[in-house]
């Protein structure tokens, strides 16, 4: 390749990475936010942009206190950009796997539970035999883990249930048993077992996940209906909540495995559970990805 031609091809690189910071600025809503997610500085996302519209010689966005929107001229271009940008991982996933190599990024979109009690020792395995792997990890809800793989922004997701979008495949990763956690003080954590009657009349506190809840259906095939006054995406925070004496909860097994919390954990009747899926794009998964799901 002459000088010039390389040159070109890493300024046609350059712009496309401009393109990648303008998207996820959307996405996110604020430079702020994209720049957390890009591990880049706030001034680095903002500068990209702006190099954009210099180049374009209009405004992409519109700029607030509370974030950035798209401009009316925004709008207009943003599907080339999401199309361009996606086409761009695609080709650069496909070089690699011409070449053989191993390279590149996975992009895992995933919760707490799941990035802290199974991904760790995949990744540990799978580091061993491809060295040469970066990951990144984006922690979201439910519906943003599978929009974030339905538009290629992660190669791979995890949610417990199955996905909702069309060209999506999953595959079963673990069952989750869904344990009571009450109050040591509580006359309920004398039982061996409690039911989920149990937990009704109790100042119940609720986990969830963006829009997607998974403990007031649990309750509801029960015949029962749990009210909630006080609700967080943080499973966490509901243990130290329930530490100190503020209600009952229900939480997965698995983010309860290194509980640090002085609480009081109990197996339901029944011993309800989630299945937590992997999910990936069916007819677009890069090798990479596709070799990291034979670790699961």
């Amino acid at each position: 390749m002459t000088n010039t031609h390389a040159r070109t091809g890493r300024a046609v690189e350059t712009n496309i990475q401009k393109m990648q910071v303008l998207l996820e600025t959307v996405r996110a809503g604020s430079f702020t936010r994209a720049a957390e997610r890009l591990s880049y500085s706030q001034s680095g996302v903002s500068r990209m942009v702006g190099d954009l519209e210099a180049d374009w010689g209009f405004k992409v966005l519109d700029r607030s206190r509370e974030g950035v929107v798209l401009s009316a001229d925004g709008r207009q271009v943003m599907p080339a950009v999401e199309a361009l940008c996606e086409e761009f991982g695609r080709l650069q996933r496909r070089v690699d796997e011409m070449r053989g190599l191993m390279r590149g990024k996975i992009c895992i979109g995933t919760f707490s539970s799941v990035a802290t009690h199974v991904l760790p020792p995949v990744i540990a395995r799978f580091r061993a035999d491809h060295p040469d792997v970066d990951y990144e990890l984006l922690m979201g809800d439910y519906s943003e883990i599978e929009q974030w793989v339905a538009e290629g922004r992660c190669d791979l997701g995890f949610i417990p249930r199955e996905p909702r979008g069309v060209g999506m495949t999953s595959r079963p990763l673990v069952q989750d048993e869904l344990m009571a956690v009450v109050p040591v003080s509580s006359p309920l954590a004398a039982a061996e077992a409690l039911s989920l009657a149990d937990l009704v009349n109790e100042q119940f506190i609720l986990l969830e996940r963006g829009s997607d809840d998974e403990i007031t259906p649990l309750f509801r095939r029960a015949g029962l209906t749990v009210h909630s006054k006080l609700s967080t995406w943080d499973d966490y925070a509901i243990m130290a909540m329930v530490e100190d004496g503020l209600g009952v909860s229900v939480l997965p097994a698995l983010i309860l495995r290194r509980c640090q919390f002085d609480v009081a954990i109990r197996p339901l009747e029944g011993h309800p559970h989630r299945q937590i899926n992997a999910i990936y794009r069916t007819a677009d998964v890069s090798l990479a990805a596709a070799r990291f799901l034979k670790y699961l």
